[in-house]
């Protein structure tokens, strides 16, 4: 993902399908709080 990333030229100014199909497996959402699976293998979890 990192390199990805580092590829990429311009700011991301709105949202592009396209790229979070890329990035994410799949985002989970539970009553207080979101958890959002990158490929490969990243995990982030964000209280609400």
């Amino acid at each position: 993902m990192t390199d990805f990333l580092n590829t990429q030229t311009g700011d991301i100014t709105e949202f592009d399908d396209k790229l979070v199909r890329k990035l994410v497996e799949k985002a989970i959402v539970y009553d207080d709080r979101l958890v959002v699976e990158f490929k490969p293998w990243l995990e982030i979890e964000v209280n609400l």
